[in-house]
């Protein structure tokens, strides 16, 4: 059974107009998504800017209510639970947020950041809180002098570590990394991306890495999960991507990576136009106005997310069952 299971999950905002504020419209941030993760892995999450990524992120965590759907999480249905066994929950789950500048209380001590959810949470007070902290910025590779110091004396990557401490405070066992390195320079970067790999190997984390960078989610993903406009339109083994991965959309993404040269590059698939409004998605496939391969088929009927063994499509004419045709125009 997976560790977190995600069923037609769906997240629409309402567009206000009018003397009365009714809802004329609604963004359809979240169509239905379909998603597993098993304890101890790394699900990467990719795809273009509002495509929903870290709404799914919080929807998963409850930050952000689910319009429907489920969320079974180590065998519970958090969309159905109270907040009262929300917060008890909510140990278990925390997130890192995108920018480190803005997720820190510039008005309380890291000591006092770190330390609020053992007090939220009653695992700790008094000298035992200071040490559990004490411990936590070891375990971030930050000194134990940071304690009573403001988040506007950090550099970003330092800040992004105190923030990786916040969520381990409680004792999380799965953690939702919310394009965690994005605001980085490159060489943080890949300070906190190996930091996020140990921690998960001494501690038995299991993440949802959201980013928009394919070069890092294959670095630290076990498994990548495509999303296009609110859905999930391939799921694939990290190691495997480049190799195996057959859906336009994810094509187009791995080929817009910059190479060292020709040779280098992936067949190239190259999408049209720009990415339809959420308020009102086309019919059918959601990518088929853009993909150069899409049919009637694809403009009439929306396809489902079809697994073979651990792969699996949304795709007409390139999933499970289909037909594979070769790329037209690929170089």
């Amino acid at each position: 059974m997976p560790f977190i299971e995600i069923r037609d999950l769906k997240k629409e905002f309402p567009l206000r107009a009018g003397l009365l504020g009714r809802a004329r419209e609604h963004v359809r941030a979240i169509a239905g998504v379909d998603l597993d993760i098993h304890q101890g892995e790394t699900m990467g999450l990719v795809g273009e800017s509002g495509c929903g990524k870290s709404t799914l992120g919080r929807c998963i965590t409850r930050l952000i209510e689910p319009t429907s759907g489920t969320v079974m999480f180590d065998g519970e249905d958090l969309t159905k639970q109270s907040r009262q066994a929300l917060r008890a929950t909510r140990q278990k789950m925390q997130t890192i947020f995108q920018d480190p500048y803005s997720s820190l209380n510039p008005r309380m001590k890291v000591g006092d950041i770190i330390g609020e959810g053992l007090t939220i949470h009653k695992l700790a007070r008094g000298n035992a809180r200071k040490a559990r902290v004490m411990e936590l910025l070891a375990s971030v590779g930050l000194r134990s002098t940071y304690y009573d110091r403001y988040p506007h004396e950090f550099s970003g990557g330092q800040r992004q570590r105190i923030g990786i401490a916040r969520a381990l405070a409680v004792n999380a066992k799965f953690i939702v990394a919310d394009e965690a390195v994005s605001a980085l320079d490159v060489s943080v970067q890949a300070q906190i991306v190996n930091l996020l790999l140990d921690l998960q190997q001494s501690l038995g984390l299991t993440y949802l890495f959201i980013s928009h960078d394919l070069r890092v989610v294959e670095r630290v993903s076990d498994r990548v999960a495509v999303m296009y406009l609110g859905r999930i339109v391939e799921v694939v083994a990290a190691k495997a991507l480049h190799r195996q991965a057959v859906h336009p959309y994810t094509r187009a993404l791995l080929a817009a990576i910059p190479a060292a040269g020709p040779a280098a590059g992936v067949d190239r698939v190259v999408l049209q136009g720009e990415p339809p409004s959420p308020i009102n998605p086309p019919s059918g496939c959601p990518l088929h106005p853009r993909c150069p391969f899409a049919d009637a088929r694809c403009a009439a009927e929306l396809p489902a997310l079809v697994f073979e063994e651990t792969h699996g499509v949304a795709c007409h004419r390139f999933g499970p069952g289909a037909d594979r045709p070769m790329m037209e125009g690929a170089n």
